[in-house]
């Protein structure tokens, strides 16, 4: 369990290293394709590749962890593409359902899409690609971390 007493540190660790991962590659991310779509933040230079995120994402990376001990464990020996695929199912639950909740109680979604594939303004469909990335990437970094660092 990973709110066990002997686990807490590791959950601790875990959270905030996802956390700041999940920002850091979404500022990335958000920078390259500004950049790509010549649409550069706040006016700055194209080539300043300046990125952005949300405070709010730091909860919502700093969940993947604590799904991540639920789910990992129960999916680990299917091949790689149904784990995926799983993956990004729960990727989009939260999104959708973290923006839904933020608009509701805030009445706005800070990531409220208007081009591309979206449902609702919520998600993007044609990001599938780079959340299919970002995946494989965490799960490896879950897995290293799980059996090589923190035990």
């Amino acid at each position: 369990m990973p709110f066990s007493q002997a686990r807490r540190g590791h959950t601790f660790f875990m959270v905030v290293v996802f956390a700041c991962l999940g920002v850091t590659t979404e500022v990335v991310f958000t920078a390259i394709s500004d950049f790509i779509n010549n649409d550069p933040l706040c006016g700055k230079s194209k080539w300043a590749l300046a990125g952005s995120s949300y405070v709010w994402m730091i909860l919502v990376y700093g969940l993947i962890p604590i799904i991540g001990h639920y789910v990992h464990d129960r999916v680990r020996y299917r091949p790689i593409w149904q784990r995926l695929l799983l993956y990004v199912g729960f990727v989009y639950i939260i999104e959708f359902t973290s923006g839904l909740l933020l608009r509701t109680i805030t009445g706005h979604c800070p990531w409220e899409y208007t081009t591309g594939w979206h449902i609702m303004g919520l998600i993007r469909l044609d990001y599938l690609p780079a959340w299919l990335f970002f995946c494989f990437m965490i799960e490896q970094l879950y897995i290293f971390i799980n059996k090589r660092v923190v035990q």
